[in-house]
């Protein structure tokens, strides 16, 4: 009896180590909830033996997730990427874009078509000291137009979205999902000028090809060096997420919801084909973001954790 307890004893402890190693063996990915972490809810639906999913609140816990090798593999901003990338000694590289630009010019006064438009306009916007800030200063410079736009930053984007729903400021430019918040409380507001199109405009005015991009997908260069076949599995996937949500809104908001990556279903529906998610890798994502890594040291080299990063930074499979 004693001989059958004790095999039955080491049974179940090989089933648990067992159970433990399949688990340790997921490749561990953060997102940020909102648009950068939309582009995955494909990944999260379909390949959840694959995968741990965690979803973050803030950019912080991201830092920290990278920084003590919690996380392989996180959907975040491109310029935080950039700071990780400096913070961590050059254990971050960049593997692809998911997000363009999610930021919205939004007005009661449909007149409103351009920049040009906001000439001699009090604007309110969030992102002070940061991408939304450096990106609506290089918009309004390139049209001349910095000191004929009075520009007022609000501290949160909900508190935005509130003011511009309640009808307490006219113009407004803050990001999706807050912009479709904002036009489902209030019918009379209207999202006038795509805030992507029009940096994508200045920069060819100014001779560039800068694109706005600010989402990506990055990961730990150690894992990547250990694990490059999950790691192509991973980029195939989210290839195949991204494709998924453009083609089905509706679907996908749903999945949005799911996931716990937005709260409504309807209101990611809504707010999907105004954040521009893409899936750009390889050469074409270099050439996309150096320029505007440029813009932003420009700006503030803080931005970007003080440096440009280096080659090393952009992952090459």
């Amino acid at each position: 009896m004693k001989k059958w307890l004790a095999f039955a004893l080491a049974l179940a402890l090989s089933f648990s180590l067992a159970a433990c190693s399949m688990a340790d063996d997921k490749v561990n990915v953060f997102a940020l909830k909102g648009p950068t972490g939309i582009g995955m809810v494909g990944v999260m639906e379909n390949h959840p033996d694959a995968y741990n999913f965690t979803l973050a609140g803030a950019a912080d816990e991201i830092v920290a997730a990278i920084a003590s090798g919690s996380a392989d593999i996180a959907a975040c901003p491109t310029n935080l990427a950039a700071t990780l990338y400096q913070k961590t000694k050059g254990n971050v590289q960049l593997m692809a874009l998911n997000t363009l630009g999610v930021l919205h010019v939004v007005s009661s006064d449909h007149s409103i078509d351009s920049f040009d438009d906001l000439a001699g306009r009090k604007v309110y916007a969030t992102g002070q000291a940061s991408v939304p800030e450096y990106v609506i200063s290089y918009i309004l410079e390139a049209n001349g137009l910095k000191d004929k736009v009075e520009v007022e930053y609000v501290a949160e984007h909900s508190e935005l979205a509130t003011m511009m729903a309640a009808g307490q400021a006219e113009i407004g430019i803050m990001p999706e999902p807050h912009v479709t918040s904002a036009l489902m409380q209030n019918d009379s507001l209207k999202a006038v000028i795509d805030v992507t199109s029009a940096f994508e405009a200045a920069a060819k005015a100014s001779g560039s090809d800068m694109v706005l991009s600010m989402g990506c997908v990055i990961v730990r260069r150690d894992f990547a060096e250990a694990n490059p076949e999950k790691v192509q599995q991973f980029l195939d996937a989210y290839s195949e997420s991204v494709a998924l949500v453009n083609a089905d809104a509706a679907a996908a908001g749903e999945l949005v919801q799911k996931h716990g990556v937005l709260p409504k279903a309807a209101v990611a529906t809504r707010a999907i084909p105004n954040c521009h998610i893409v899936f750009i890798e390889g050469a074409q994502m270099r050439t996309q973001i150096e320029p505007l890594y440029t813009l932003l040291y420009t700006a503030n080299p803080k931005s970007v954790g003080g440096a440009l990063p280096g080659d090393d930074f952009y992952y090459v499979h």
